[in-house]
């Protein structure tokens, strides 16, 4: 039973899914950050949401700590480099606000557009302002969208149902990946430069902070619509306001601010500009999805398995054809630890079949996880490579797309020993190689490999010993 430390409100849902695991889940709301530091010692697990922050400080408070669970998308409230060298897992929650946030951002877009917030404001305050807040339509009009994940493509997609053209910049999507989604791609100076209406759904790092400021604000025309429904700190708050307020662009409509919370903004004293105070992913159903599905992740990683929305693995993203081997790859490692007297020099790992037309790297991590844990190591997938480097072990990936026996085959070999091991069809594992000898065994906690001498009686003198 391991305790999971829970500082902001999180769906009952999530909090019984980590209780029927067997967990106890400690809920402490509203800490400072002196009493999170003090809370924090024998916890293995924290969750958190938006307003915690868990820097090297509190990781370093920490020592207990195995997994980091954000419930939501953004971790730049989580030191991850300090994490990752403390062997800490990070996992979020990237698809439960996804929907929420889309939808907020078409909601955004559609205030902006037709001035819903500030005349609504003003009739309520017994001014009737119809002629001062005529609008603009979105159909037929120009979307520019920096940033084609989850969400971008989400906004992209009713954006369509508006009769808006999408134009998108985003230096990670393929020309297909475009072509498929119906986006035209730019260059990011071309998208602002042409979008009638500019929306942002980048992540936070040091390259996007401060991405869109008065250099690139400058480029735009002035009917520039911009919304913000992704991170604080992307849209430089100042510049913004200043491009708002001579003219240059026609409003903007923030959700999201660099400081949070805030009630103070120079953008806040500007009738064309809307803001909400981070509603992204405040509806009930995104509460849900995000309790359940970080809870879900916290637990793999208590467990040891592969958690497959971890954010400081390298290879977090498991193919459908690679995540059945993620196990066997670390029986492997485990089996080849045990098996051999010291750490290798050289470390091989060997896909064959279909395995090798894959990303493998999340089974070369298993398996490194599985050969340390066989040493008796605290290890896991974060902290892998750097014990592997730390103690000199030099990792070789190799494939082939040729199987001879098997459709997809693992097989882990320095000079000295080997072992392979496949799926049935079935998708059992199976041991089936150990230093060259064919065999047919399905891995177990506890087996025993000897080495046998090939005369009459052995097999009984192993037999009676046993």
């Amino acid at each position: 039973m391991a305790r999971i430390l829970v500082t902001e409100v999180l769906a009952e849902r999530g909090l019984a899914l980590m209780r029927d695991a067997g967990h106890e889940v400690d809920v402490q709301l509203d800490l400072t950050p002196e009493q999170l530091r003090g809370a924090l010692p024998g916890a293995h697990a924290i969750v958190i949401r938006s307003a915690t922050k868990v820097m090297a400080d509190e990781i370093e408070a920490g020592r207990d700590l195995v997994v980091i669970g954000r419930a939501g998308v953004g971790v730049d409230n989580v030191d991850v480099e300090a994490a990752t060298r403390r062997g800490v897992i990070v996992v979020n929650a990237p698809v439960s606000n996804i929907i929420a946030t889309a939808e907020l951002t078409l909601g955004l877009l559609l205030a902006q557009a037709r001035n819903i917030t500030q005349a609504g404001a003003a009739l309520k305050q017994g001014r009737w302002e119809r002629a001062r807040w005529e609008g603009v339509e979105l159909f037929g009009k120009t979307l520019g969208i920096l940033g084609i994940g989850r969400v971008g493509t989400l906004v992209a997609q009713r954006a369509h149902a508006f009769g808006m053209r999408v134009i998108a910049w985003d230096k990670w999507m393929s020309a297909e990946r475009f072509r498929i989604l119906g986006i035209e791609p730019f260059e990011l100076d071309e998208v602002v430069a042409q979008a009638d209406f500019l929306t942002i759904h980048l992540l936070k790092t040091p390259e996007s902070v401060g991405l869109v400021g008065r250099d690139l604000l400058a480029k735009a025309k002035p009917e520039l619509r911009l919304v913000n429904t992704s991170r604080g700190g992307i849209v430089d708050e100042d510049a913004l306001a200043e491009a708002v307020r001579s003219g240059q662009i026609a409003g903007a409509a923030l959700d999201v601010f660099t400081v949070e919370p805030t009630t103070s903004s120079p953008l806040f004293e500007l009738d064309d500009v809307v803001v909400t105070p981070h509603l992204a992913a405040s509806t009930g159903e995104a509460q849900d999805k995000a309790g359940v599905t970080i809870a879900e992740q916290v637990v793999l990683a208590l467990a040891g398995e592969f958690a497959p929305f971890a954010v400081n693995i390298a290879a977090s993203a498991a193919s459908e054809t690679t995540r059945p081997f993620v196990e066997l790859a670390e029986q492997l490692g485990r089996i080849f630890g045990s098996m051999t007297a010291s750490l290798p020099g050289v470390l091989e790992v060997h896909f064959e079949g279909g395995l090798a037309d894959q990303d493998t790297r999340i089974l070369t991590l298993s398996v490194l996880k599985g050969l340390f844990s066989a040493s008796g190591e605290p290890v896991s997938y974060v902290n892998a490579p750097q014990l592997a480097a730390e103690r000199g072990v030099e990792v070789r990936e190799t494939t082939s797309v040729t199987a001879q026996d098997y459709v997809n085959l693992i097989t882990v070999k320095t000079g000295e020993h080997s072992v392979a091991g496949t799926l049935t069809q079935r998708g059992q594992p199976r041991l089936v190689m150990v230093d060259d000898h064919l065999v047919e065994v399905p891995p177990a906690e506890h087996m025993l490999v000897i080495r046998n001498d090939d005369r009459t009686g052995m097999i009984g003198v192993v037999g009676t010993l046993l």
